[in-house]
């Protein structure tokens, strides 16, 4: 067993098959800012955030994630190119190679929590081979308390070595990085690259696997908030969607911006204690809780500083995906414990380059199902080589590669809790106007903002005739007026003064809806499949 001391801050990892004699445990985040700085792996922004660079890989790998097929998983796991199957043999070969490599090196080790709710709290070990990568589980898993430690038992184990690369064909992966779940064994092992996301995005698979399979709990890849009268509001979205940035409301408390569960006593948990925040961009009038919250504790990833420390958000030459992480307390307007009860609005996000959805509609049960399984937003011209002019994306859930099972079961489940909750269901774009990216302009923040705080004070209203439209392509109800948006705002077609052009291409998007929808098919019922779009082009 492992033995622990909390008051000298050690750890035996022999359990592991670790026998390094160079391990740092529970370091305060203040003291391994402070060890990057000294080992020339960071610098300190003029804020007082520590700013790194995650190397070859700036974002996740989809391609190298793996899961091990075994008992456990091999009649349950969606099997394909999300979820690609892993050989139980050839990971416990990988696994005590990436050991020998940890055991030459200076280890960086941190006990902590998933689930803030303490009926589905899982305990997890991280073992870092880099001092920020400890910081980042810091940040972004819940932290115990000393007396929390005595005993600390972890049910899942974190093992990530950037420096460590495989061998694809000896060690049966595709390339020289890997993030690999094993679900036997309990261990999310991660080699060949520094990117952070890839620890949070383990557990969070694993966490999707367990909590339906195991304790009927719906796994969510939604911000939360809360209202003064303790409605709950949930925001599903892809990146670049606005999910953290709409869910941090100076008006409600937050909850959490990326990772929840939705239990079967009603109420939703945060399983994450910080949050991991796309700073692409980013000024602190249009996000002033993000841009407060990089401060000292927070881990910069990927941006570009000038001579005095000062980031330059606007600065694209590293990556797109420049992010910050930052414990959920660096933001002041947070709810204490990071649970909400009650939730009576869900937000499906989507940034339509198209520019042809409406940018706040209301969704019939059909509709929101539908919309869950389809999980659509759009890439842009320049965010990926080739890719000159919008094109559809499509993520079932909201968050597909990190579904281990198929769409269609998380979509019954949220199904069933969007109507024994009587919850409403809105569809957002927080795209484009006016015309398709290139040609319109991205939908103004204050408007889609006005839009939600509409939504969940009720102003926007019950479903009638005198204040909904249907959309004649999409068969959604977008409102006619909404305070604080301009009346031409709500009407797509009415921005893009050219009929003509608007049906072409919003027709062009429903068959795209419609190819994308074929592989659901047989498993959705005759009411999904109604939900979507009904009229075709010719």
């Amino acid at each position: 067993m492992n033995s622990l001391t909390p008051s000298t801050k050690s750890i035996a990892l022999e359990t592991y098959g670790i026998t390094s004699k160079k391990i740092h445990y529970q370091l305060a985040p203040s003291k391994l800012h402070e060890i990057t700085v000294e080992k020339g792996m960071g610098v300190t922004s003029s804020t007082g955030a520590l700013a790194i660079n995650t190397g070859e890989f700036t974002g996740r790998s989809p391609m190298d994630r793996f899961i091990v097929k075994d008992d456990i998983t091999a009649d349950k796991i969606w099997w394909g190119n999300v979820n690609i199957p892993f050989e139980s043999e050839k990971f416990d070969a990988l696994y005590n190679k990436v050991i020998k490599y940890l055991n030459e090196k200076e280890l960086y080790v941190r006990d902590c929590f998933a689930c803030a709710d303490d009926d589905y709290k899982m305990n997890i070990r991280v073992i870092n081979e880099y001092p920020w990568s400890n910081m980042f589980a810091y940040n972004m898993f819940l932290r115990p308390t000393e007396e929390e430690l005595v005993g600390f038992d972890p049910e899942w184990t974190v093992i990530n070595a950037p420096g460590f690369m495989a061998k694809a064909e000896e060690d049966g992966t595709r390339q020289h990085n890997f993030a690999i779940l094993n679900f036997t064994r309990k261990i999310a092992l991660i080699g060949g690259t520094g990117y952070t996301g890839e620890i949070k995005k383990g557990i969070f698979s694993a966490l999707n696997f367990i909590l339906p399979v195991f304790k009927n709990c719906l796994p969510m890849h939604c911000s939360a908030n809360v209202g003064e009268d303790g409605d709950t509001a949930i925001f599903f979205g892809l990146s670049g969607t606005g999910k953290t940035t709409l869910s941090a409301d100076p008006h409600r408390k937050l909850i959490g911006d990326d990772e929840h569960g939705w239990t079967k006593e009603n109420t939703v948990f945060n399983f994450e204690g910080g949050c991991y925040a796309k700073v692409i961009n980013l000024s602190e009038e249009n996000e002033p809780e993000i841009y407060g919250a990089i401060k000292k504790g927070a881990l910069l990833e990927n941006v570009v500083l000038d001579a005095n420390g000062v980031v330059d958000f606007a600065d694209t030459s590293i990556t797109q995906n420049t992010r910050v992480s930052y414990p959920i307390y660096n933001i002041d307007n947070i709810q204490v414990p990071s649970i909400g009860k009650n939730p009576k609005n869900i937000f499906f996000l989507t940034a339509d380059a198209f520019g042809v959805l409406p940018p706040i509609s209301k969704l019939t049960p059909s509709q929101a199902a539908y919309h869950f399984i389809s999980g659509y937003t759009a890439k842009v011209a320049g965010t990926e080589a080739g890719v000159v002019e919008p094109v559809p994306s499509f993520s079932a859930c909201f968050g597909a590669p990190f579904m281990p099972l198929h769409p269609t079961k998380y979509a019954e489940m949220l199904s069933k809790k969007m109507l024994d909750a009587g919850v409403n269901v809105w569809l957002v774009n927080t795209g484009w106007t006016g015309g398709p990216y290139g040609v319109g302009t991205r939908m103004k923040l204050k408007y889609t903002r006005a839009m939600i705080h509409a939504a969940l004070s009720g102003e926007l209203g019950l479903y009638s005739y005198d204040k909904y439209h249907i959309h004649s392509v999409f068969g959604v109800a977008q409102p006619r007026e909404c305070p604080g948006v301009p009346t031409s705002v709500l009407s797509p077609r009415a921005t893009w003064n050219n009929d003509e052009a608007y049906y072409k291409t919003a027709f062009k998007l429903t068959n795209a809806f419609r190819e994308n929808f074929k592989k659901f098919e047989i498993y959705a019922n005759e009411e999904i499949r109604r939900g979507g779009p009904q009229r075709y082009a010719f």
